[in-house]
């Protein structure tokens, strides 16, 4: 906040006295502005706040009233429809590390417990298949910390979202974020043991004549194996037909499996449950498809000592050894 040490009764001094006795409400309008200039929009700016546009609008308003200046160019029409000021260009990186230090200096106060909220994001998948059936283990042996889980697919921005850690698909490597490997996998074909065409698959080219269970939500081009990949890597040639249905959700498609719906491409993590119940059978053991991507616990460095975070990472850790025991 904006200090003062003038004696005098000048209108800027009481206008500096009148904003810090209001200080909470000025850091929630810079908290605003810094929304709002990311998103270019205060509709964007609201869905991140919880707050509606219209509030959102009235706290920069208030701030550029304040101020005596506008922060942003504003526009009807376009994709953006805010633009900054060459002023408030100028000061925005130094109001956003002057918020990112506010939250840090909050959370070193929180450093000597473990009790309160954890803000963890996973994908959908990962929290139905895994982290969801053994979260109950985590909560016995820290009862005093609370989980608030997102689920996306999309990554989730750590500051301006308040996560606190998550757990990661991919290469292991986000910027800003340390990543910590988790677990590796491999991919491979699953089906139901009542599957009414199991009898027939013998082999793997025999899977071209099968219905198909495609992910959709998985992108090839950054590493996911796909069927056309596997059958690939089973010496089955090239351009073969592939039967079935397409979902976007990693879940689903294991679930379809069995249901008996086809024969699903599995990853062997998010697979483990549904195999060790036998609800779902490995199909052509022999053939070893590793995945090149894994599984990585992530956090904010600065964050690192928060003694909830560090149990929840130690939980993952001796739950994924265990895994693999």
């Amino acid at each position: 906040m904006l200090l003062s040490t003038a004696n005098g009764r000048d209108g800027r001094s009481e206008r500096v006295i009148r904003m810090n006795r209001k200080s909470p409400v000025y850091l929630n309008a810079l908290r605003a502005f810094e929304a709002s200039a990311r998103h270019g929009s205060f509709s964007g700016a609201a869905d991140e706040l919880s707050v509606t546009a219209a509030a959102v609008g009235q706290m920069v308003r208030g701030l550029e009233d304040w101020l005596g200046m506008p922060l942003f160019q504003r526009s009807a029409t376009g994709k953006t429809r805010l633009t900054l000021t060459e002023s408030a260009e100028r000061a925005l990186p130094d109001i956003r590390a002057g918020l990112d230090l506010l939250g840090i200096g909050l959370d070193r106060l929180r450093e000597l417990t473990t009790s309160g909220i954890l803000n963890v994001t996973v994908s959908p998948a990962f929290a139905a298949k895994w982290l969801l059936p053994r979260i109950d283990r985590f909560q016995a042996r820290c009862p005093e910390t609370d989980i608030r889980l997102e689920t996306s697919l999309r990554l989730v921005d750590y500051k301006a979202h308040g996560i606190d850690v998550g757990v990661r698909y991919g290469e292991g490597s986000w910027p800003g974020l340390v990543a910590e490997k988790l677990m590796e996998e491999e991919i491979f074909p699953v089906c139901s043991p009542t599957y009414s065409d199991l009898a027939n698959l013998t082999e793997p080219a025999d899977l071209t004549r099968t219905t198909l269970i495609h992910d959709l939500s998985v992108d090839p081009a950054i590493g996911f194996v796909t069927w056309d990949m596997w059958l690939q890597a089973a010496g089955v040639p090239e351009g073969q037909p592939q039967r079935g249905m397409r979902i976007d959700n990693s879940a689903a498609v294991l679930q379809a499996a069995i249901e008996g719906r086809g024969v699903a491409l599995a990853r062997s993590i998010l697979a483990s449950d549904d195999l060790a119940a036998g609800r779902i059978l490995r199909l052509f053991p022999e053939v070893k498809v590793p995945s090149k991507l894994a599984y990585y616990v992530v956090y904010r460095a600065e964050y690192s000592s928060l003694p909830k975070l560090r149990a929840f990472r130690d939980w993952l850790i001796d739950e994924a050894t265990s895994l693999r025991s």
